[in-house]
Formats: C-alpha cells, sequence, structure tokens
C-alpha cells in the first residue's frame, strides 16, 4: 500500500522551488554566450575602443572568477582597483551559493525519487494539488509581484536590489576611470539578464502546473473505482 506524507509534500515543494528558482539565475551566469551577444548590440567595440576578443576575454575572466574557476582576479587588458575587486568577491559569494543550491536540491530530488520507489512513499496532494503546483503557484506569483515593480523603474530596482543583498557597501557603485569593467557592463545587460531569469523561471512555473493538473486528470478515474 502506498502512503501518503505531508511533510514528503512541504519537503519537495521547497525543494522544487529552489530547483527552479536557482536554475534560472544560474542560466545567465553560465551561459557566457548571452553576454557575447550584446557586445555587437551595444556597440561595445566602438565604444570601448577594443576588439570584441578582448571584450569577451575581460568578461571571461572575471566570470571565470566570480563562479570559482579561479581565484586571481582580473578583466583583460582593463585596469581594476582594489574596491572593485572587492565587490566582485561579493559577487562570487552570491554565485557560488546559487550553483550549490542548485546543485543540492537537483541531488535531493533524485534522492527523493530513488527513496520513494523503495518506501512506497508518495507526497500528500494538499487541496488536490502536488508539491510540484504549490511550488510553482507561490514562486511564480512572487516574482510576477517583483517583476511588474521593476517593469515600473529597473533602476530603482536594481538599487534595492544591490541595497539589500550588499548591505552597507558602496563598491558596486563603480567609478569607471578606476574599474572600467564597468563601461563592458551596461544597466540594460542587467536588465535583460533579470528579463532571462523571470522568463525561465514563469516558464518552469507553468510547466511545473501543467504536469500536475495532467497528473490530478489521471488519478480521477482511479479515485472513482
Amino acid at each position: 500500500m502506498i502512503k501518503q506524507s505531508k511533510l514528503l509534500a512541504v519537503f519537495l515543494g521547497v525543494t522544487m522551488a529552489c530547483l527552479v528558482l536557482s536554475a534560472s539565475i544560474a542560466a545567465p551566469i553560465l551561459c557566457r554566450p548571452f553576454y557575447y551577444a550584446h557586445i555587437e548590440a551595444f556597440e561595445l567595440e566602438a565604444y570601448m575602443g577594443l576588439e570584441e576578443g578582448e571584450i569577451r576575454r575581460a568578461y571571461d575572466e572575471m566570470m571565470d572568477f566570480c563562479t570559482g574557476l579561479t581565484d586571481e582576479f582580473s578583466t583583460g587588458v582593463l585596469r581594476w582597483s582594489e574596491s572593485g575587486r572587492a565587490h566582485f568577491v561579493d559577487v562570487k559569494k552570491l554565485f557560488l551559493l546559487d550553483l550549490w543550491v542548485l546543485g543540492i536540491s537537483g541531488a535531493l530530488l533524485i534522492a527523493d525519487g530513488v527513496f520513494r520507489s523503495r518506501r512506497r512513499l508518495q507526497p500528500y496532494r494538499f487541496w488536490g494539488r502536488g508539491p510540484g503546483f504549490w511550488a510553482a503557484a507561490g514562486l511564480g506569483g512572487v516574482f510576477s509581484v517583483i517583476g511588474l515593480l521593476a517593469a515600473t523603474d529597473f533602476s530603482r530596482a536594481f538599487v534595492i536590489f544591490h541595497t539589500l543583498f550588499f548591505p552597507g557597501k558602496t563598491n558596486w557603485l563603480f567609478d569607471w576611470r578606476t574599474d572600467p569593467i564597468i563601461l563592458i557592463l551596461p544597466e540594460e545587460f542587467f536588465c535583460n539578464c533579470a528579463i532571462l531569469i523571470a522568463a525561465l523561471l514563469l516558464l518552469w512555473c507553468g510547466i511545473l502546473i501543467a504536469v500536475d493538473l495532467w497528473m490530478g486528470r489521471m488519478m480521477r478515474p482511479r479515485c472513482g473505482r
């Protein structure tokens, strides 16, 4: 006989939400061609007086540091200050936290599948909906509101984000004369990153809800027998 567990349902809901959120955030972090596409779109070669390869190298070396691929901070041919480096140290902590959450939540869901197949245990369906539905509904609802607020004034949202995640620090306010790396990272690029994250997050939330609704329909005939 298959048992239903409310605790398992809550655990899976939280884990799925963490996986969807961290995976969506990881997309612009790990997909470097997403940034490369902006070089020509923003005419950064003409603006910076650099070749595309030099801009890519500056970005790649900065991202190698922020994603933990190297402990040595560098930005290609662009100079940098200790204040600028200190900010990227903080960014590195956030990036690695997201990647750890992504890896751990993914591993937990795989382990859950193995565990449940052996114990014949299923998550409880609160109000007829599974953990995937509630994870998607909660996450999608929250970020839809955040997205709408950010869309009205992204510059303000950008400041609020840095104030929340880098409390008491102002080194994220770069001086382009000492840290010209900021010139190849215009605010419009971060806006597009936010759009990508929101789009992926809402896409996965939609998939989770659709799958849960389909599973609910599949279970109804069995319940009626």
